[in-house]
């Protein structure tokens, strides 16, 4: 039925364009007549024909109407002609032919004032005439030949993929807003990314390179330093992110009731670092901090223990350290509890250290592995569990390390409402290995105090996370929200954070986090980012041709709204993610697709404000005289080192160990 229906339209369209060609016919040999008459080509018939044609309609009293009407008829057949399609065709093809008909069939009619070249006019106008309506019919057929469908304007399916994002600027005085501007409907658009609640904490990430620090990260410190936020902030590149923290507070302290200190940890140049004991003995008032400081040590020496948790050469370690810890916090009332202490005492013969820690009966549970092992006559098995906490430990002895760590010039409370500070523990990727252990103890600490009710609202930004170990980094994320503090993590990928973290705490830490920034990233993450990001209705066009017909259908599937593809093909300063909303500020679309638009000459010209760190330690004596820095900072690594031969003497001389020696 439906090849008959076709046929039957097929007949009425070619009888349509043969009534325009008997018309122009009709027309060249009215207004050609001194030709066929010169050959004898008329009749009475014919002629009367004509006359009542023009008596009833007019059609031959002027060259226009039956041109006219030709050329309508010919309209009308190229729009009910189906042809079969043509991929080759293009629409200059069509239109030099119809610009060229169109000019000889609507411009010959000038031939016929041509008096002077007698009856050669008549076959010029004739021959231009047919030549213009033949071009007219051929453009018209391969018009219905062209191939007009757009499935290749759009190879990347940008458009399907572009969609609507939050306009509205919506700020809080926790909030974070970020300028965008974002691909919509074949124009780029002006947009915001509104961070309502950072305390939902904020992961930001991106290959090296792909702006996250810049973008993103810098416009988190800044702001909220403007909005009296305490932070806390691990700068792995260290002194980038410092030397911005410190320059904003100092140009932008407005936002605070009780203005906050600076402070900076940093072992490269204690000059500039101020001095902090992470094992401050008034803060640990359980066995359990000294366990939890020795676990945080271990993992950040070892990233490889993270898979290897409960395994008997990992906990032992552990256990050895968390007793020397909890020993040195009870042992005169903490006189000699900090870090390089413990490393000091664990690296001490254990034949020495093992019967001093045997007597305390709350140290008991700790070292039993150890006392059974030398009851035992297992040499090895002890050699073995004492090597894996001493060798670990030994690569991070320095008396720089030592300096920063045995001092007290500020606690760690960084929220402390009466007491605010913003402090920046800086890193080395030179002497990350070194440092990591260290700075691990400072992170753990610091979290666990900030994360208390009835503080300043403050802020965790650690960039580079996988280069350092968090223990319980997804129940901080979890419980912070309440406490209002906001957790930023800045990493290149999620593979990274899987290596260094265990599969079991990467994914916690990625289910956990409300707000998310991505830049280029490839591979897992960007399938893992694509499905967080859900999938959208999208128009598919399909086309089909063969030798008698050619098809095009469209239909509509659900498909990724930001497909990975996109994602590991981002421009530097393009982000996906997505965002939290709030109570009374909800956002209808939260997920954005975007150039995150910085004001970069603002930011120059602020630059060029900043200041470096200032020297924090002079290094002289009471009565002000300069001394020399090597000098003070060595003979406080050696005073570390006769302490605690002090205190293992002592402790000898009490459990008679001497007397029974003699």
């Amino acid at each position: 039925m439906q090849d008959t229906n076709e046929q039957n339209l097929n007949n009425i369209v070619a009888l349509i364009r043969a009534s325009g060609f008997v018309v122009l016919l009709m027309h060249i040999y009215y207004f050609c007549f001194p030709v066929f008459y010169s050959f004898g080509f008329y009749h009475t018939a014919i002629l009367r024909i004509f006359h009542n044609f023009n008596h009833t309609m007019g059609a031959f009293l002027s060259p226009w109407p039956s041109k006219m009407f030709a050329l309508l008829l010919l309209v009308v057949a190229a729009i009910g002609t189906k042809g079969r399609k043509n991929q080759d065709l293009t629409w200059k093809d069509v239109w030099w032919r119809l610009a060229v008909g169109l000019v000889l069939y609507l411009c010959c009619g000038i031939v016929l004032r041509w008096t002077a070249a007698g009856l050669y006019i008549y076959y010029m106008y004739a021959a231009v005439t047919l030549a213009g309506f033949l071009f007219l019919m051929s453009g018209s057929t391969l018009a219905s030949r062209l191939l007009n469908v757009n499935l290749m304007k759009d190879v990347f399916n940008s458009e399907n993929e572009s969609f609507m994002q939050e306009t509205r600027f919506m700020e809080n005085k926790r909030s974070v807003n970020l300028p965008t501007e974002f691909y919509y409907k074949k124009k780029w658009n002006k947009g915001w990314i509104n961070v309502i609640n950072p305390f939902r904490a904020s992961m930001i990430l991106g290959t090296p390179g792909s702006g996250k620090s810049f973008a993103v990260i810098n416009q988190y410190i800044k702001q909220m330093i403007d909005k009296g936020f305490a932070m806390y902030l691990y700068d792995y590149k260290f002194p980038d992110l410092t030397k911005i923290a410190y320059n904003h507070l100092r140009l932008h302290h407005g936002g605070y009731d009780v203005v906050p200190q600076f402070y900076v940890i940093n072992f490269d140049d204690p000059a500039k670092s101020h001095r902090c004991n992470p094992l401050d003995p008034r803060f640990m008032t359980d066995i359990s901090d000294a366990y939890e400081a020795a676990y945080i040590i271990m993992m950040n020496l070892n990233k490889t223990w993270v898979q290897k948790q409960g395994d008997f050469f990992v906990e032992s370690p552990i256990n050895l350290l968390a007793a020397i810890i909890w020993f040195l916090k009870i042992y005169e009332d903490g006189r000699y509890c900090t870090f390089p202490h413990a490393i000091e005492l664990l690296c001490a013969p254990y034949t020495e250290v093992f019967p001093i820690l045997m007597d305390y009966p709350e140290l008991a549970n700790y070292v039993t592995p150890f006392r059974n092992a030398m009851d035992a006559g297992a040499q090895e098995q002890l050699q073995g569990q004492i090597a894996s906490a001493q060798i670990p430990l030994s690569r991070i002895i320095s008396p720089a390390l030592y300096w920063v760590m045995t001092g007290s010039d500020f606690t760690l409370d960084v929220n402390n409402p009466k007491e605010p500070k913003i402090l920046c523990v800086g890193n080395n990727p030179d002497r990350q290995n070194i440092y990591s252990a260290a700075l691990g103890l400072y992170n753990s600490r610091i979290i666990k105090l900030m994360n208390k009710k009835y503080q300043l609202r403050s802020a965790v930004i650690v960039d580079e996370l996988p280069t350092i170990f968090f223990k319980g980094l997804d129940n901080l994320i979890a419980t912070a929200r309440s406490n209002e503090v906001a957790v930023v993590l800045g990493f290149q990928d999620f593979t990274q954070l899987n290596r260094d973290y265990g599969d079991k705490e990467s994914k916690a830490i990625q289910n956990t986090i409300g707000n998310v920034f991505s830049g280029q990233v490839v591979a897992e993450t960007a399938d893992t980012l694509s499905k967080r990001f859900g999938k959208v209705l999208q128009r598919r066009e399909s086309l089909s041709i063969n030798r008698q017909d050619t098809s095009m259908s469209i239909s509509t599937q659900l498909d990724s709204l930001i497909p990975s593809s996109k994602i590991s093909t981002l421009s530097q300063g393009m982000f996906v993610g997505a965002v939290t909303d709030d109570f009374g500020q909800e956002i209808e679309q939260k997920i954005f697709h975007c150039k995150i638009k910085v004001d970069v000459e603002a930011v120059k010209a602020e630059e060029k404000l900043y200041e470096d760190i200032p020297v924090i330690t002079e290094f002289r004596d009471e009565n002000g005289v300069q001394l020399d820095k090597t000098e003070v900072i060595n003979n406080n690594y050696y005073k570390i080192k006769a302490d605690i031969r002090e205190v293992i003497d002592r402790e000898s001389v009490r459990l008679g160990l001497g007397a029974e020696e003699e």
